[in-house]
């Protein structure tokens, strides 16, 4: 897309990842002048996809939670659907088969979960009989809490579930994914954001376009340039300045200043408050994320049912005593883990042309920052080995030389990789362990929106972003 020449907006929008393409779309639906300033050639930040070889790789879809079937009412989906006009269609979801969390050395404890949350709920009953009472208890707490409330102050997770729920090993069962899927905090999470994730995987669902997370992207942005926003690709905001307490100017990459009524940043908060001129460093020293991941990506000739991993979608994995979810000690901790099979969701007789197979593990990046490129490259490759290893304990056993003859080809991303294309500080997939629900920062026509803002996953997200276009810009304009 061309640049324009105009520099002054009605809103200037810091970042086109899901979050920030979403409250452009609202903002501009209404008529305001918009603009999403993106430092990079793609959209949709930590959701994103890459080519090599004329292969495209997803990078951070395993699965859009929030997942619903047509007709049900009152949901996370349907509200995102209406507040951005979007046919359901349009999005192309299919469901996943089936999913589960396994635990012990080769997966002796396992919970099954689909998009029917029956599934998950007669698996606790059944393996954790002595917990079904306090289960039900603690699913009865979930489905009446207000997770969109922006005022709610945290409280630990842990405190609340260990009322209800006391056997240690259903306690990391049921946090594991949630977790891996959302939790920018070490061993605990606050309890919205607890609530936030097991609605989003528990009582509603994972699904997936065939193409996978380009559908999505391609969607709002069209949604975006109908409705008359701007976007500036390979342009991002170097500096905020601030007068008066507030945003006054942003000063662009290139060096241009633009001006605009209202800014809304996706960045997150400490690389918002290290943008800032003055920049408030202690502020964002003071919440910035440690959590960070590794990658492996495998192609294959054949979908992995051909050698019977064709059963389950998803799999939360932990061979520990218990569930240590902290940035990892050394470069990645392979005890535990998520494994993703995208060619097992229900593609209605489609697939995907190729064999796809993907493990996540969490992993520390200091130690990746600090390597040069000739250790970076051959620390990849014994990892990426020690990666394969751990998971496949988790899979029905097949021969290295089966897997070898379908190997097509293989990738993986670090801590590293994430901090270079996201931006984020540390490598942080979920940014700051602490979130600003409603968005305010100390100037006051700066607002942040996505990660930082805690609304959780794909949905979460865009929800974030029309969250905050309603609540601080389209209000107030009305009003």
């Amino acid at each position: 897309m061309p640049q324009m020449k105009d520099s002054h907006y009605d809103a200037a929008i810091i970042g086109a990842g899901m979050s920030g393409l979403a409250a452009g779309i609202r903002l501009a639906h209404f008529g305001k002048k918009v603009c999403i300033f993106e430092r990079h050639n793609a959209s949709g930040g930590l959701n994103s996809f890459y080519s090599i070889a004329g292969r495209k790789f997803d990078v951070g879809l395993h699965a859009m939670t929030n997942y619903v079937a047509p007709g049900v009412k009152g949901t996370p989906l349907g509200k995102l659907l209406r507040q951005l006009r979007i046919e359901r269609e349009e999005f192309a979801l299919c469901p996943q088969k089936q999913s589960r969390i396994s635990f012990g050395r080769h997966g002796e404890a396992t919970l099954r979960f689909t998009n029917d949350f029956s599934v998950l709920d007669t698996e606790v009953a059944a393996k954790f009989p002595e917990q079904a009472e306090g289960w039900r208890a603690l699913v009865q707490v979930v489905r009446t809490y207000d997770d969109v409330s922006l005022d709610a102050k945290p409280v630990s997770a842990h405190s609340i579930v260990a009322r209800h729920i006391t056997d240690p090993l259903l306690t990391d069962m049921i946090f594991c994914p949630l977790m891996y899927y959302g939790s920018a905090q070490e061993r605990d999470m606050e309890f919205g954001q607890f609530v936030i994730m097991f609605k989003a995987l528990y009582l509603e669902g994972f699904a997936r376009p065939l193409d996978g997370v380009r559908v999505i992207i391609r969607v709002l942005h069209e949604k975006y340039r109908a409705a008359g926003g701007e976007r500036r690709m390979k342009c991002g905001v170097a500096k905020i300045t601030e007068r008066e307490g507030k945003a006054a100017a942003l000063t662009l990459d290139d060096g241009t200043e633009i001006t605009a009524d209202h800014v809304i940043s996706s960045a997150g908060y400490p690389e918002t408050m290290r943008m800032c001129d003055p920049a408030r460093t202690i502020a964002a020293e003071a919440n910035t994320g440690v959590l960070s991941f590794v990658e492996t990506i495998l192609a294959f000739k054949q979908p992995p049912a051909s050698w019977g991993w064709g059963d389950d979608t998803i799999i939360f994995f932990n061979d520990s005593e218990r569930f240590d979810y902290v940035r990892a000690h050394k470069q990645v901790d392979t005890r535990s883990g998520v494994i993703c099979l995208p060619n097992n969701f229900d593609y209605a007789g489609a697939d995907l042309p190729e064999g796809l197979f993907r493990v996540t593990c969490l992993a520390n990046y200091d130690v990746w920052a600090g390597l040069d490129e000739r250790l970076y490259q051959a620390d990849k490759l014994r990892w990426f080995s020690e990666i394969q290893r751990s998971a496949r304990r988790f899979l029905p056993k097949v021969a290295d030389a089966i897997l070898a003859e379908n190997l097509l080809t293989t990738d993986m991303f670090t801590p590293r990789t994430v901090r270079k294309f996201t931006g984020h500080l540390n490598g942080a997939i979920y940014g700051a362990p602490r979130k600003i629900r409603d968005g305010r920062t100390h100037l006051s026509n700066l607002y942040l929106c996505g990660t930082d803002q805690g609304f959780l996953g794909i949905v979460g997200a865009m929800l974030s972003g029309i969250s905050m276009a309603n609540y601080h810009i389209l209000q107030k304009s009305s009003g």
